[in-house]
């Protein structure tokens, strides 16, 4: 593993363009349908600001049978060292495995495969100490095993965590800001998995602003949450807001829509 490079250095980002489909998402909070064209939007903008921030884009076509395939931080995790691909843990999404194997296999010399049990990206967070596998509807503790399994081939260490009950994936409720520091929902942080970091909490009734991404030296915030951009902006990030109300409406967030890697 280079130590050299922060977890949060990226050079290539993969994503993949939204289906029509994408109306018919799957959501655990039901706030309506979002619009393809809002859709559509919301990734132009992030695509702009990926570019901006120092990062090629591998833009893959639009799927129409899988309206959640834009989310594409889901069926595969990457590194520096090589690729894993995972098994999605809703049986509508299993199939976006396959579908970007062929893609993954392309960019990456190492390709490992977890073969047992169920593990969404979204339940993943990548920080300097360790690969953290929150357990959810989604991760089961057989998927995780089998993830840390994959990991450790490629000189990465797993560790289990907990998902807040109702939450749908770790990462909804955390990022990382740096080496040091976590943004975090207060449900999540009162778990202690945190612990020796500085974390900083959502404000209340944002708590949607944890999935925030760091890409280089800028820090991705949704734009709906004003308070959380400015706590960033006081404690010295340099803040990037984007649109997410749309696919806030399929239970997505801004780390969802790309799979970034740093590559020599």
């Amino acid at each position: 593993m280079n130590t050299d490079l922060k977890v949060y250095n990226f050079n290539n980002a993969i994503l993949r363009r939204p289906s029509k489909s994408v109306v018919n998402g799957l959501r655990d909070d039901n706030r309506g349908n979002p619009t393809y064209e809002g859709v559509v939007a919301e990734h132009d903008a992030y695509l702009k600001a990926m570019e901006e921030a120092g990062v090629n884009l591998h833009i893959l076509p639009a799927l129409e049978e899988f309206p959640d395939s834009i989310f594409v931080e889901d069926p595969a995790l990457v590194f520096p060292e090589g690729a894993i691909l995972l098994r999605p843990g809703a049986a509508t999404r299993e199939g976006e495995t396959t579908a970007i194997a062929k893609d993954i296999h392309k960019l990456f010399d190492t390709v490992l495969q977890i073969e047992a049990g169920y593990v969404d990206g979204g339940d993943i967070l990548n920080t300097p100490d360790a690969v953290m596998i929150g357990l959810s509807a989604r991760t089961t503790r057989e998927g995780a095993q089998a993830l840390i399994e994959c990991l450790a081939k490629i000189g990465r260490k797993g560790v289990l965590v907990e998902t807040p009950a109702n939450v749908l994936h770790f990462k909804s409720d955390c990022s990382l800001l740096d080496d040091n520091t976590m943004l975090s929902t207060k449900r999540l942080s009162v778990s202690g998995v945190f612990e020796g970091l500085n974390v900083l909490h959502t404000p209340d009734g944002e708590e949607g602003a944890a999935n925030a991404l760091r890409v280089n030296d800028v820090v991705f915030v949704g734009s709906d949450f004003p308070q959380t951009i400015k706590m960033l902006q006081d404690a010295g990030y340099s803040v990037v807001p984007l649109a997410t109300s749309q696919i806030a409406k399929i239970d997505a967030g801004l780390s969802c829509m790309s799979l970034r890697y740093f590559q020599k």
